[in-house]
């Protein structure tokens, strides 16, 4: 490669990430890709993962095998600790990395809104480690509940709680209620199926606050129709890992908590402070380049472009990051070619959300529909999204076995997961991947939903 050609660093294999790599094949220029994981994940299905329905791997993609041919991109597994502004470099667990341009694509990650308790005992699902360590301890919860003698921690073993009544919650909890009711009564034949008991916690007064007033509604009664308790205008006021209280008083004895309740972008240190708005996300102007930096970019989740449209930034949604990582390669080169740049327009393709079998709900401009139709829309969108031919593959495949023989087939316990120890067992896997533990903080999310 020559000299001259400038470097584009991008921290994040995400979907923003991934598709700003892509748009710069071929190109005048070196692109570097940072992450602390080798592989791309969809994130939108991982609580398919966290409740047995498919394989971890089915969902996630090599990023050597995605740009596999791209001869000007180098891909390297690693943990960004800080950026120097002034010296055009970043600082690595492998050393220095200098750039031209730097695009922050690290995502996002779970928000607990300063409440270190329920950071501590609840479970977030926003990488695989998370969802594996969450399948392992909703099955560990089932098998124990058949021995313990003492019906209060019986019960907590078998309430299922989910907080956060957004496309995850919902979704979350309809797949633990289709667990219950196709899964467990044959899996678990002495155990009386009428004792679990799943609940969807929401602040607000609907679900799915950014769609529809019918989706709202009929998300709601879907949920019910599976036998799921769904308390609206409900707020969390402690976890203590035995028993979720609200702030009405009730008492949810529950030893499985699962955190959907919002999330804030992951920054690296070193970033201008005062670009930090609300969400924990970054700044941006119109061009994706963060306030306060000439040549430093954010894409994804953890942007925020403020505008009278979009107060709030738009949406943490995989199209949203996919369309500004696409439309910053084209303005990265506008930007060294001397040539002018192109403001980003959103192009909202719509929301959607499965609550299960044959339920869902579908958002795509004025047209709004549910039911089984919005399912099958659901499915293609989500198989077409996927990255690689086998993951869309192994996927289809599964969800056919699924619908046919109302079993799912991924009810393991690869590793026990000891609960109070989260983060420690997330690291030490870390560790043994890397093989020097060098990998263990959990700073650089490698995903955008």
């Amino acid at each position: 490669m020559s000299s001259e050609k400038q470097k584009i660093v991008i921290v994040g294999g995400g979907f923003g990430g991934i598709e700003l790599a892509k748009k710069l094949k071929n190109k005048n220029v070196e692109v570097t890709i940072l992450d602390k994981h080798n592989y791309h994940t969809f994130q939108p299905l991982l609580y398919q993962v966290a409740t047995g329905g498919l394989e971890a791997d089915s969902i996630a993609f090599p990023i050597r095998k995605i740009f596999k041919g791209q001869k000007n991109l180098t891909f390297r597994v690693t943990e960004v600790k800080q950026v120097l502004p002034a010296e055009n470099k970043i600082l690595t667990t492998i050393g220095d990395i200098h750039y031209d341009h730097l695009v922050i694509a690290t995502g996002s990650t779970s928000n607990f809104f300063g409440q270190t308790e329920i950071a501590d005992n609840a479970m977030p699902m926003k990488s695989i480690p998370e969802a594996l360590n969450l399948r392992s301890l909703i099955l560990q919860n089932l098998e124990q509940s058949l021995i313990v003698d003492d019906k209060t921690e019986e019960a907590a073993l078998l309430n299922f709680v989910v907080v956060g009544g957004g496309p995850t919650g919902v979704e979350t909890a309809g797949a633990l209620a289709e667990l219950k009711k196709h899964v467990l009564k044959n899996d678990y034949a002495e155990l009386d199926i009428n004792k679990v008991n799943i609940y969807l916690i929401e602040g607000s007064p609907e679900l799915l606050g950014a769609m529809s007033l019918q989706a709202q509604e009929k998300s709601k009664s879907f949920l019910e129709e599976l036998g799921v308790t769904v308390l609206t205008e409900a707020r969390v006021k402690s976890y203590d890992g035995k028993a979720i209280t609200l702030l009405d008083g009730k008492v949810i004895p529950s030893s499985t908590v699962i955190w959907s309740a919002g999330v804030k972008g992951v920054i690296l240190e070193g970033l201008n402070p005062e670009a930090v708005v609300r969400g924990n996300r970054l700044k941006v102007d119109n061009i994706n380049r963060i306030d306060g930096h000439d040549n430093i970019y954010a894409v994804g989740d953890v942007a925020a472009m403020i505008t009278e449209e979009t107060p709030n930034g738009h949406p943490g949604v995989a199209p949203a990051a996919i369309q500004q990582g696409k439309l910053l390669a084209k303005n990265l080169l506008n930007i060294i070619e001397g040539k002018p740049t192109e403001a980003f327009k959103y192009f909202d393709k719509g929301a959607m959300a499965t609550v299960g079998r044959n339920r869902a709900v579908v958002d795509i401009g004025k047209i709004r529909f549910q039911g089984i139709f919005a399912w099958f829309t659901w499915m293609f969108v989500h198989l077409m999204t996927l990255v690689g031919f086998r993951n869309k593959l192994v996927v289809f495949v599964n969800w056919v076995w699924s619908y046919f023989s109302y079993d799912r087939g991924t009810r393991l316990i690869i590793r026990p997961f000891i609960k109070g120890e989260k983060w420690k067992a997330i690291n030490n896997i870390k560790s043994e991947n890397s093989g020097d533990g060098k990998l263990e903080s959990p700073k650089v999310e490698t995903t955008v939903s």
